[in-house]
């Protein structure tokens, strides 16, 4: 599975230890940066992952910024994208399971390393539900 990665200034130390993780689990990624600590803005960021995994270039994304609420809000612009900002394994499990998200959003600044890694698995081991969510999840992709 490829997964598209993008962050601002303020997520970048966290997009390169998941990096790490993700390449530790064989995924294939697609960085599409920042690729440094200097000051970027998050909207551009957060708009290529989300017409990265829109356009089929990678399965799914994620994206980090200082709290994961602006980048999160910018991938949610792109048509197809269902972004979920997760701050603990429950919410990540649960955006999977309920919502069929496609990106994941998390805050550099908010997360640990070791919290944003037990995110990122939780999120990418858990599968969508169907059944009774399918009916919303298509009225999501419908507006």
């Amino acid at each position: 599975m490829k997964i598209a990665l993008a962050s601002d200034h303020g997520g970048f130390e966290l997009k390169e230890e998941i990096k790490k993780y993700l390449e530790s689990r064989n995924y294939e990624i697609l960085d599409l940066g920042t690729n440094s600590t200097e000051s970027v803005d998050y909207p551009s960021f957060g708009k290529a992952c989300g017409d990265a995994v829109s356009s089929g270039q990678a399965e799914k994304g994620i994206v980090c910024c200082g709290t994961g609420i602006g980048i999160s809000i910018a991938a949610n612009k792109v048509k197809g994208i269902r972004c979920a900002l997760c701050t603990n394994t429950h919410m990540a499990e649960m955006t999977r399971k309920h919502n069929d998200s496609n990106i994941l959003a998390m805050g550099g600044r908010i997360l640990s390393k070791q919290e944003a890694l037990e995110i990122t698995k939780a999120w990418l081991d858990t599968e969508f539900e169907g059944g009774r969510h399918q009916r919303r999840v298509d009225m999501l992709n419908e507006m």
